[in-house]
């Protein structure tokens, strides 16, 4: 049995300058735990997998292609690869957002 507590996980370098924390990493799948502050956001960009988010805490806007929604907790957003996307935290609380690769990229995202 493999258990992860988020707090323990390692601050993963990327891009986007924010926390992000690899928590599942295997051959057929990547999970990763992102924490916006206020006014923190991802850049735009396009992973080469289909990826799905999940609202752990806080309001976000999500962006996908061209679609902009306010999102709260307990909500799954669906962006297919290769499509253009990124997350803003526009309230004054923290946003915290799962993150399912799947399948497991082979190459990084591309910032746009």
């Amino acid at each position: 049995m493999n258990i992860v507590n988020v707090n323990n996980a390692n601050v993963s370098q990327n891009p986007h300058k924010v926390d992000a924390r690899k928590i599942y990493d295997t051959k057929s799948a990547q999970v990763v735990h992102i924490t916006l502050n206020p006014s923190e956001s991802l850049k735009r960009h396009i992973t080469p997998v289909d990826v799905f988010f999940y609202v752990l805490e806080g309001k976000g806007i999500v962006e996908i292609e061209d679609e902009q929604r306010e999102v709260a907790p307990d909500t799954l957003v669906e962006s297919p690869k290769k499509v253009p996307h990124c997350w803003c935290s526009k309230s004054n609380e923290i946003l915290r957002i799962l993150i399912v690769r799947v399948p497991r990229p082979t190459e990084s995202a591309r910032i746009l």
